[in-house]
């Protein structure tokens, strides 16, 4: 029962916490002007294919290390 309680009011008090946070800023005056799309021009395929070449590289050693340690036994 005295944990329940405690987890309860741990749980309700850091909850609070997030309406303590600060409102938006308000949107500048030109704000419907368009511009460029969200979060900019940021080249995305090269990042996708290094991260394609390492997961490749990590399954291949995990790969590697699981047929070696099946061969010990």
């Amino acid at each position: 029962m005295k944990k329940t309680v405690q987890l309860t009011l741990f749980f309700l008090f850091f909850s609070g916490l997030t309406l303590l946070a600060q409102a938006p800023p308000t949107p500048p005056s030109n704000a419907g002007d368009g511009g460029g799309p969200v979060g900019g021009n940021a080249p995305v395929g090269s990042g996708v294919a290094i991260m394609l070449v390492l997961g490749a590289a990590y399954g291949g050693k995990k790969f590697h290390t699981f047929t070696k340690h099946q061969h010990k036994d």
